[in-house]
C-alpha cells in the first residue's frame, strides 16, 4: 500500500477494485452465450444527480481496471508499460494506475467535473472473467475452452455493466490502442447513448503489418511446450518462455527506432567488451527486452494474450457494418469524435485515423484529428499525457 503521503496533488488518490457479477448471461457474436460474467472495475470522481458526467475509460491489450490513482493492493508487476516506465515512475509507480496522468482533478479527464469509469476487458486476466476464470459448468479454468471474443463483445460487456449501475448514457468514451477501437465500437453500437469518443493512437481496422506482428506473438505461445493446447492451470508449468518472447515482439512494435536508439544505442550491459555468449544478453537493449519479458509474465495469463491478440486482429469496421465502405460503417455515429495520433507510431499509423477522419468529415460528422510530432512509438499515447490534455480538455468543454 502506498503512504497517503506520496499522493501528490491532481491525484484521485487511493483506490480499491471493485468486482460486479452480470445478473444475465452476454450473447457473443461467435454464436456462444457466456454466463456469470464478472467485471472488475474502478470508479473516480462524483455522479451527478443526472447521471450525464460519465466517462468510459477503455484499456490497450495489458491493461486493467486501475487507470488512475494508487491501488490499495500493490500488484506484482504494474501495468503503467510506456516506455522506461521504471525511470519515469520509480518504486511508487508500481501502484500508479496506466493512465493516471490523463485522469484526475484538473487532468484531461477532470474527476472534480467527471464520473470517470474504468473496467477490465472481457476477456482479461485482472477481475474481469476471462480465460484463467473459473467455468461454472467444470469448475476447471476455461482455458482454450474460453469463447473467441470480439472488440464487440467486450462492448457489450461495458453496456450491460454500465446498466448494471443504472447508467444509460455516456459523456465520453475514450482510450488508447485497443481502447480507442472500443470508442469506435461503441459510437456504432449505441449512437444514441454516447456524446463523444476520444480515440488515441488507434485504428478503424489493424493494417498488415500488424496483424503479422500479431501472429508471431501468438505462435511463439502456442508453439512453447508449456502452453499445452491450453492447459496448463494447475500443472505447474506455463508457457513463460513464449508468453516472453510475445511481449518482446510486442514491446518492439509498441516503440520506434529513433526511441530505442536514443535510449539504448549499442551499449554493452554487462562489460567493456562482448563476451561471445549466444545465450545472454551482451547489449542493454536486450536486457531490457529480457526484463520486460520477465515482469509481463508475472502478472498476464497466456490465454488472456491470445484472446486478447485475435480480437485485435478481428477488429475492421468496414468489415464488420459496412460492406468494406468505412464511410457506410460510420453512417450511425452520432456521437462527436476526437482522433489523436502520433508522429512515429507506425503499428498504428497516422494514416489510419486520417482516414478515420476523412470518412466522417465525408458523412457531415463532426469530427477533430489532431497529429502530435513525438518520437516514441504507439506508446505515445501513454507517454505524451501533457500535450495530449489541453487538446482532450478543449473537446470536452466543446470548444
Amino acid at each position: 500500500m502506498v503512504p497517503a503521503s506520496t499522493v501528490a496533488a491532481g491525484s484521485v488518490g487511493l483506490v480499491e477494485t471493485r468486482y460486479f457479477d452480470l445478473p444475465d448471461p452476454v450473447h457473443l457474436e461467435c454464436g456462444r452465450e457466456l454466463g456469470s460474467v464478472r467485471v472488475a472495475y474502478e470508479t473516480y470522481g462524483t455522479l451527478s444527480p443526472e447521471r450525464d458526467n460519465v466517462i468510459l475509460v477503455c484499456h490497450a491489450l495489458s491493461g486493467d481496471a486501475h487507470a488512475a490513482g494508487f491501488s490499495t493492493a500493490r500488484p506484482e508487476a504494474s501495468t503503467r508499460d510506456g516506455f522506461a516506465a521504471e525511470d519515469r515512475d520509480g518504486v511508487v509507480g508500481q501502484a500508479l494506475g496506466w493512465w493516471d496522468g490523463m485522469i484526475g482533478p484538473g487532468k484531461a479527464f477532470d474527476t472534480d467535473r467527471y464520473f470517470v469509469v474504468s473496467t477490465n476487458l472481457l476477456g482479461g486476466c485482472r477481475g474481469t472473467t476471462g480465460p484463467s476464470s473459473t467455468d461454472p459448468a467444470t469448475g476447471r479454468p476455461y482455458g482454450p475452452d474460453f469463447p473467441v471474443i470480439t472488440v464487440a463483445d467486450m462492448v457489450r460487456t461495458e453496456r450491460a455493466f454500465l446498466d448494471a449501475l443504472g447508467i444509460e448514457r455516456l459523456a465520453a468514451v475514450a482510450g488508447g490502442s485497443l481502447g480507442g477501437m472500443q470508442a469506435l465500437e461503441w459510437a456504432i453500437l449505441y449512437p444514441d447513448q454516447v456524446d463523444s469518443i476520444v480515440v488515441i493512437a488507434s485504428t478503424h481496422a489493424l493494417h498488415p503489418q500488424g496483424m503479422a506482428w500479431n501472429a508471431i506473438a501468438r505462435e511463439a505461445i502456442t508453439r512453447d511446450p508449456g502452453w499445452q493446447g491450453g492447459h496448463y492451470y494447475g500443472t505447474g508449468t506455463s508457457p513463460d518462455a513464449g508468453m516472453g518472447v510475445a511481449r518482446m515482439v510486442g514491446h518492439v512494435t509498441y516503440l520506434s527506432a529513433p526511441a530505442l536508439h536514443d535510449k539504448f544505442g549499442r551499449r554493452l550491459q554487462f562489460a567493456d567488451d562482448i563476451r561471445y555468449t549466444l545465450t545472454e544478453p551482451e547489449f542493454e537493449v536486450e536486457s531490457y527486452l529480457r526484463h520486460q519479458a520477465d515482469s509481463f509474465v508475472k502478472r498476464f495469463d497466456a490465454n488472456t494474450y491470445l484472446t486478447m491478440s485475435r480480437a485485435l486482429t478481428y477488429f475492421d469496421l468496414a468489415r464488420q457494418y459496412g460492406d468494406g465502405s468505412l464511410a457506410k460503417a460510420l453512417e450511425s455515429v452520432t456521437a462527436r469524435t476526437l482522433l489523436i495520433t502520433f508522429s512515429s507510431d507506425w503499428l498504428y499509423p497516422p494514416v489510419a485515423s486520417k482516414e478515420i477522419d476523412d470518412a466522417l468529415r465525408t458523412l457531415g460528422k463532426p469530427t477533430e484529428l489532431h497529429l502530435i510530432d513525438a518520437p516514441y512509438g504507439h506508446d505515445c499515447f501513454l507517454l505524451e499525457e501533457q500535450r495530449q490534455t489541453p487538446i482532450v480538455r478543449r473537446f470536452l468543454a466543446g470548444r
